[in-house]
């Protein structure tokens, strides 16, 4: 793994992960700004299914990208923990900063799936399949903090 960076740089991308829950969901909301309330945000997705307005493949897209945001949102506190959880353990710094990029990049690469090629439900397994990268990654971390303290 020489081309990842010597130095630890793990606990920056639990903040990584934070904005990428983020983008999603404000993609989101973008789509229909005009119908999101910011008074009460978490009525924009009943709001816009109900809505005539807006047509089914933007509803759809909506629907992915608010999903997509949610299940970051799910995994971002069991991912955090494991990169504090690697750090205490001093975890080998290459195999801290690989598997926590690729984490991230397990992220980006959902979210593209989910988005983008959700459209097509033939590529429901990619999506699947980078989710249980990054869930593979994350466990992997706990594994090697438990190794590191044994």
């Amino acid at each position: 793994m020489d081309f990842l960076p010597s130095s630890n740089i793990s606990l920056y991308t639990v903040p990584a992960a934070f904005i990428l829950a983020l983008i999603p969901g404000a993609y989101g909301s973008f789509l229909a700004v005009d119908k999101v309330d910011l008074a009460y945000p978490r009525t924009f997705v009943p709001k816009i299914t109900n809505d005539d307005s807006v047509t089914k493949e933007t509803k759809l897209a909506i629907l992915r990208a608010k999903a997509t945001s949610e299940n970051a949102w799910e995994t971002l506190g069991f991912y955090a923990s494991a990169v504090v959880a690697a750090n205490v353990a001093r975890v080998d710094t290459a195999l801290l900063n690989g598997l926590t990029l690729t984490y991230i990049a397990s992220r980006i690469a959902y979210s593209y799936a989910y988005i983008v090629l959700g459209r097509n439900r033939k590529f429901v397994p990619v999506r699947s399949g980078v989710w249980a990268l990054g869930v593979a990654a994350t466990l992997w971390l706990y594994v090697a903090a438990g190794k590191a303290l044994a």
